[in-house]
């Protein structure tokens, strides 16, 4: 069987996608999270963006020159690939499978629309959720406070911004981040839900049929 097609109906493991325009604050959101549930695993994609000075190689992301990354489409070890902003950014299937390996109850995906969608294809049952700004002047205003991008990458991200935000309605949920708190506390309830599903638990209700 292949990766894909015994991770999409595994029920032990919930593939959590989480998406959202640049500045609206999905990685802290994810960093937060991974926090209170230590049993996800987040999932550590491949770039070729060069990192920025609190980013550690094989932590935040796998950094690679764009000679590997193709190697890697080309081996078809990509769960989704796409590129952003001038750079490449890939999922590798090895994530899933390091996962299942430590034991884990699910991985983290920080991955922009692109990615979301191929994740999606590949494994229908993965959760798709989307972080909104509260509005795109404070959208520009967390943009314009990030001191690790120049003024002209700050500008192709907000205009990406609403490019990405038409995506909306692929995604399973949507969180408002305005006040950060209370956004965490709709995603760790979305957690909490998602390992509710019944066809997640079936089995442990027929094994109490059978007594």
């Amino acid at each position: 069987m292949s990766a894909s097609a015994s991770a999409s109906t595994d029920p032990d493991l919930i593939l959590l996608i989480i998406s959202s325009p640049s500045g609206a604050g999905k990685t802290t959101l994810t960093h937060r999270l991974l926090q209170e549930f230590p049993e996800f695993r987040f999932s550590v994609s491949h770039t070729t963006r060069r990192p920025r000075a609190n980013e550690v190689d094989g932590q935040d992301y796998r950094f690679v020159d764009k000679k590997d990354f193709q190697k890697l489409i080309d081996q078809g070890s990509f769960a989704e690939w796409a590129e952003v902003h001038g750079h490449l950014y890939g999922t590798s299937l090895t994530e899933i499978e390091r996962a299942r390996s430590e034991d884990k109850h699910g991985v983290l995906f920080d991955v922009d629309c692109q990615g979301a969608r191929q994740i999606k294809e590949k494994f229908p049952d993965a959760v798709g959720v989307f972080i909104l700004p509260p509005s795109m002047d404070e959208l520009r205003r967390r943009l314009d406070g990030r001191g690790s991008d120049n003024e002209e990458s700050r500008r192709r991200r907000f205009e990406k911004a609403r490019e990405e935000i038409e995506h909306y309605p692929f995604f399973d949920y949507m969180i408002v981040n305005d006040e950060l708190q209370q956004a965490l506390a709709e995603l760790r309830g979305i957690v909490l839900a998602e390992g509710c599903r019944q066809w997640r638990v079936a089995a442990k209700a027929e094994a109490l049929l059978e007594r």
